[in-house]
């Protein structure tokens, strides 16, 4: 009987030692980084625990899955760990990685789409992107994209983060529709976006923004043709950038887009425009102004009448020309 109690009192002590063991190497620091101040670790959906501490002795954050294992089952996080793709700390302990997986910090990434970019740009983006997966599918209808940085997780698909775009911005323009100035001669959203993406491609001072709906808006209210630059090179291009000075022939070539040439607005937009330009649209400037012509600083100068804008342009003109000596 003796010798029975003194067994077990040994097997207390070495299960004793071998728990204070593993709950100092749980908390313990764990192996630097290969390169870097961090590791990046893929925890695949459906693994189970012991898969979880498979990937993350694979990767050389932990050295003791084991352990990793018997303390997760034991604190009942099992459930609660989350997968992902995580970057995983230079000597963080199994306690510190077990932490991170249960409140989902994985790595976010980003897709960021500028204003004035077209759908056919936007798209190569998303299509280009190699965290993202699956096929892109069609090329989305010009203007219906929100420009805005988009964050999301590897693993999501290239049509998802598409679609998550196009309801940006109709949740967007649904809601500046509502609040829209009165008596705009716009009468619908799909042409506020329209005059939006073209005044997103005039100016890149989004305080001017307002001024030059102004402009457009007057124009269209007396049958003026909006004779928009920007127009003209989206019917040669479709939007990239011409790389020179148009020609008289391109001022006055007929395209379904170029507003020299037709009256009105474009068929549909010449690019995404921005929550700023659609903004000033739907709340223009209240101006008399019919002109504006760039001033040679990044900006414009606005007028109401020809004979002030004839004087305006030949200003600019002697300040461009002066800046190419």
């Amino acid at each position: 009987m003796k010798k029975v109690l003194v067994f077990l009192f040994l097997v207390a002590v070495i299960v004793a030692g071998a728990v204070e063991w593993g709950y100092a190497a749980f908390k313990a620091p764990g192996p630097a980084a290969k390169s870097g101040s961090e590791t990046v670790v893929m925890i695949k959906s459906g693994v189970g625990l012991k898969g979880v501490a498979q990937a993350l002795s694979d990767a050389g954050v932990i050295q003791h899955p084991e352990v990793f294992q018997v303390a997760v089952r034991a604190l009942h996080k099992t459930a609660a760990l989350k997968a992902g793709e995580y970057a995983i700390p230079s000597k963080a302990s199994m306690q510190d990685i077990m932490n991170l997986l249960v409140e989902g910090k994985s790595i976010v990434h980003k897709v960021t789409v500028a204003e004035g970019l077209t759908s056919q740009m936007a798209y190569d983006l998303v299509k280009n992107d190699e965290t993202l997966k699956g096929p892109a599918g069609a090329v989305p209808r010009e203007g219906s994209l929100l420009p805005e940085t988009y964050l999301f997780e590897r693993g999501q698909t290239r049509q998802g983060l598409i679609a998550k775009m196009q309801k940006a911005q109709k949740e967007l323009i649904d809601e500046l529709w509502a609040k829209r100035a009165p008596n705009l001669p716009i009468k619908t959203k799909e042409e506020a976006i329209v005059l939006a993406s073209i005044v997103e491609k005039e100016t890149g001072i989004a305080s001017e923004r307002p001024h030059i709906a102004s402009v457009f808006m007057n124009r269209l209210r007396i049958g003026m043709k909006l004779e928009s630059d920007p127009t003209i090179i989206y019917g040669i291009t479709k939007g990239y950038p011409i790389g020179r000075r148009l020609l008289a022939s391109e001022v006055h070539g007929e395209t379904p887009y170029n507003t020299y040439v037709i009256t009105g607005l474009p068929p549909h937009p010449i690019c995404n425009p921005g929550k700023d330009a659609i903004a000033a649209v739907l709340n223009p400037a209240d101006t008399k102004d019919l002109y504006f012509v760039a001033d040679g600083t990044g900006g414009h100068v606005f007028a109401d009448n020809i004979d002030d804008q004839t004087k305006n342009v030949i200003k600019w003109r002697r300040i461009h020309l002066k800046g190419e000596k």
